[in-house]
C-alpha cells in the first residue's frame, strides 16, 4: 500500500468516524469504539526513524493514520492530545503481575500470591488465567509507567510452575484483558524455591524434567496410536486388501500435565526456562537439543559466557531487570547480546518482596546507560518484545492497523524525572495526568 493510499484511507476512515460521533451525540448515546488523536513533538514509531511533529489517529481502537503532521489529515471531531514524546505502549516480556499482588499475602482475607504452587515441583497443567486478577493495583501501577501489554503468569521457583499468557493492562475480567490465553510454560533451573523437598541438586532437577518429558512423549504416542488406528481402512469401512481387521488401540487416560508437556514437545507451547548461571544455561540448551522443543532463556545473567552456544541454538533471551540481585551479572549484558546478534527483550520478572514488581522503563534505562542506543533500548520493551512473543501484528509499534496503544511523556522516556502524561490502550484513555 502506498503512502498516498494510506492517507486517502485514513481520511475516509476519519470522516466516517466523525460522522458516527456526531450522530451518536445527536441521539444522546455514546459513540462506538475508542477514538483519539495524539500530536507529539517527537514520535518514536519503532517502525523507522523518530518523527518530528508526528501524529497518530486511532479509530475504533486501531491506528488508522500515523506520520508527520504535515502528511496526516487530523479529524477535528476526535479528542486530541498533545505531548512532548510519544511511544508505543510498552510490552513487558516476562512478569507475574496479576498473580502476584501488592499485599504480598498468602493467608487471611487478602490473598494475592498465586504465582507459585508449592505442592509439587512439576505442575504444567496450572493455568495463569485461572488466577489472574485484572483489578490488582500493581497492574495499574505498571500501566502508570507505560506498560500496556503483559506476558504474565506463574513465576520462577518450581521446575515447572505453570502456564503464562498475554494480557492488556486493562479490563475488569480476565476475558477483557486476554490477548493470548496460553503462551509459554514457566520452567526454572536457576532460583529453585527452598519450599520444595526435591530436587535438592541440579542433576536431580534435570533428571526429573527429562523423566516428565519422556512420559509426555510416550503419552502423546499412545494418543496418536489410538486416534490413528483404522487409517488403513477403505472408504467403505473395510480393512485394506491383505490386512486383517485391527482393534483400535486404547487411548491413555486423560492427563492434564502430560497434555501440556506433549503440546510443548510438539512446538505448540514454548518452554521459558529460567537460567542465569552458565551451568544452568548449558543444561537448558542440552535439554532443548535432546527433545527439540521451542525455548527462550529467562534471565540470562551469565549469557556472556555462553554466547556462541546460545546463538547456535537460535534461542532468544528474556533479559533480567538490570538491577536484579544476581551473581556475576553485568549492566553491559544487553549491549553484549546485541553485539553477538542474539535476540533479546527486557523483563521486570518477579520480586519476592513488596512492591512485587520493578519499573520496566527504569530497568531498561540502565541498559541504555551501559551501551544500548536509545532506539535499541526502546525496542527492547516495544517491538522486540512483541516479536519475541509473536504478537507484533498487534502491538509494539505505531503502524496503521495495529492496536492504538500509546504512551505520552513530557520528555525523554529514559530520564528519571520524566513523567508519563498519558496512557491509551486501544484508543481508550486509561490515564491522563500532565496538563
Amino acid at each position: 500500500m502506498t503512502g498516498s493510499t494510506r492517507v486517502a484511507l485514513a481520511k475516509r476512515s476519519s470522516s466516517i468516524a466523525g460522522l458516527a460521533i456526531m450522530t451518536a451525540v445527536a441521539l444522546g448515546t455514546t459513540a462506538v469504539g475508542a477514538q483519539v488523536v495524539v500530536k507529539a513533538k517527537t514520535m518514536h514509531t519503532m517502525a523507522g526513524e523518530a518523527v518530528t511533529d508526528g501524529v497518530v489517529v486511532v479509530v475504533d481502537g486501531k491506528i488508522t493514520a500515523v506520520g508527520p503532521a504535515s502528511r496526516v489529515d487530523i479529524p477535528a471531531e476526535l479528542r486530541t492530545f498533545e505531548t512532548e514524546v510519544l511511544t508505543p505502549g510498552f510490552v513487558d516480556v516476562r512478569s507475574t503481575l496479576g498473580l502476584s499482588g501488592a499485599y504480598n499475602s498468602n493467608v487471611g482475607p487478602v490473598r494475592d500470591q498465586d504465582q507459585l504452587e508449592t505442592s509439587n515441583p512439576i505442575q504444567p497443567e496450572l493455568r495463569a488465567i485461572d488466577a489472574y486478577n485484572p483489578r490488582e493495583e500493581l497492574i495499574e501501577y505498571a500501566r502508570g509507567f507505560g506498560v500496556t501489554t503483559l506476558h504474565t503468569g506463574h513465576g520462577p521457583g518450581a521446575l515447572i510452575s505453570g502456564q503464562t499468557f498475554v494480557a492488556k493492562t486493562r479490563g475488569d475480567t480476565v476475558e477483557d484483558a486476554i490477548v493470548e490465553p496460553i503462551k509459554m510454560l514457566a520452567v526454572s533451573l536457576s532460583g529453585l524455591s527452598s519450599q520444595f523437598q526435591t530436587p535438592g541438586t541440579r542433576p536431580k532437577g534435570m533428571a526429573m524434567l527429562r523423566g516428565a518429558l519422556f512420559e509426555a512423549r510416550e503419552y502423546a504416542e499412545k494418543k496418536a496410536a489410538s486416534e490413528g488406528s483404522g487409517d488403513d481402512q477403505g472408504d467403505d469401512g473395510a480393512a485394506g486388501e491383505g490386512e486383517e481387521d485391527k482393534k483400535a488401540s486404547p487411548a491413555p487416560p486423560r492427563n492434564l500435565s502430560q497434555d501440556v508437556l506433549a503440546d510443548a514437545l510438539a512446538g505448540e507451547i514454548t518452554m521459558m526456562i529460567r537460567a542465569n548461571s552458565a551451568t544452568d544455561i548449558a543444561a537448558a540448551l542440552r535439554l532443548q537439543r535432546e527433545f527439540g522443543f521451542e525455548m527462550v532463556i529467562d534471565g540470562g545473567a551469565e549469557a556472556y559466557l555462553m554466547l556462541d552456544e546460545i546463538k547456535e541454538a537460535g534461542v532468544p533471551v528474556f533479559l533480567h531487570p538490570a538491577r536484579a540481585r544476581l551473581p556475576n551479572k553485568t549492566f553491559e549484558i544487553a549491549m553484549i547480546l546485541r553485539d553477538a546478534g542474539i535476540p533479546f527483550a527486557v523483563q521486570t520478572g518477579h520480586e519476592a518482596y513488596v512492591p512485587k514488581t520493578r519499573v520496566l522503563v527504569f530497568e531498561t534505562a540502565h541498559y541504555a546507560a551501559y551501551g544500548l542506543e536509545q532506539s535499541e533500548a526502546l525496542a527492547a520493551i516495544t517491538i522486540d518484545s512483541a516479536k519475541l512473543l509473536g504478537i507484533d501484528d498487534r502491538v509494539g509499534s505505531l503502524e496503521v492497523g495495529k492496536d492504538g496503544d500509546l504512551v505520552l511523556f513530557d520528555g525523554d522516556p529514559f530520564e528519571y524525572l520524566t513523567k508519563v502524561c498519558g496512557v491509551i490502550i486501544e484508543g481508550e484513555v486509561m490515564m491522563e495526568t500532565c496538563q
